[in-house]
């Protein structure tokens, strides 16, 4: 179970930082920028993106489906992947969205949708290996 979840995960990364490159998916996709609070793009007109934001989707889905191949690999993938978006969570939660620390950038729905899929990601990494170990 966990290496098809690691893989599933993977591709919707992918598909997510390819998304924030296409206009109209994509809104007010000429006020996209490299990083910052300035970029006025919002995926699916909801989330707050960047070049950097769509290139760490990216690179995160790559890890991840490089990770997948393995039980091991897969439960890393997962864990420590859950738990870099709960730590991105906390951090948009305490920083000014308007300020220079808000380099990704982050919006409220961004916050939220991270501390939703560090929870997921966990639990699957979690779930993953205990039946993993029980088998």
């Amino acid at each position: 179970m966990v290496r098809p979840a690691a893989l599933a995960i993977s591709v919707v990364f992918l598909v997510v930082g390819i998304l924030g490159f296409i206009p109209g998916i994509t809104t007010h996709y000429d006020l996209l920028r490299f990083a910052g609070h300035h970029s006025g793009a919002m995926l699916f007109g909801l989330f707050e993106v960047s070049v950097l934001h769509n290139i760490v989707h990216l690179l995160f889905g790559l890890v991840g489906l490089a990770l997948a191949r393995t039980v091991t690999g897969a439960r890393a993938f997962l864990i420590v992947g859950g738990l870099i978006y709960l730590v991105l969570w906390l951090y948009g939660l305490v920083i000014g969205k308007g300020t220079a620390a808000n380099f990704v950038p982050l919006n409220t729905a961004d916050d939220w949708l991270h501390f939703v899929l560090g929870v997921v990601m966990i639990l699957l990494g979690w779930l993953g290996a205990t039946r993993h170990a029980t088998t």
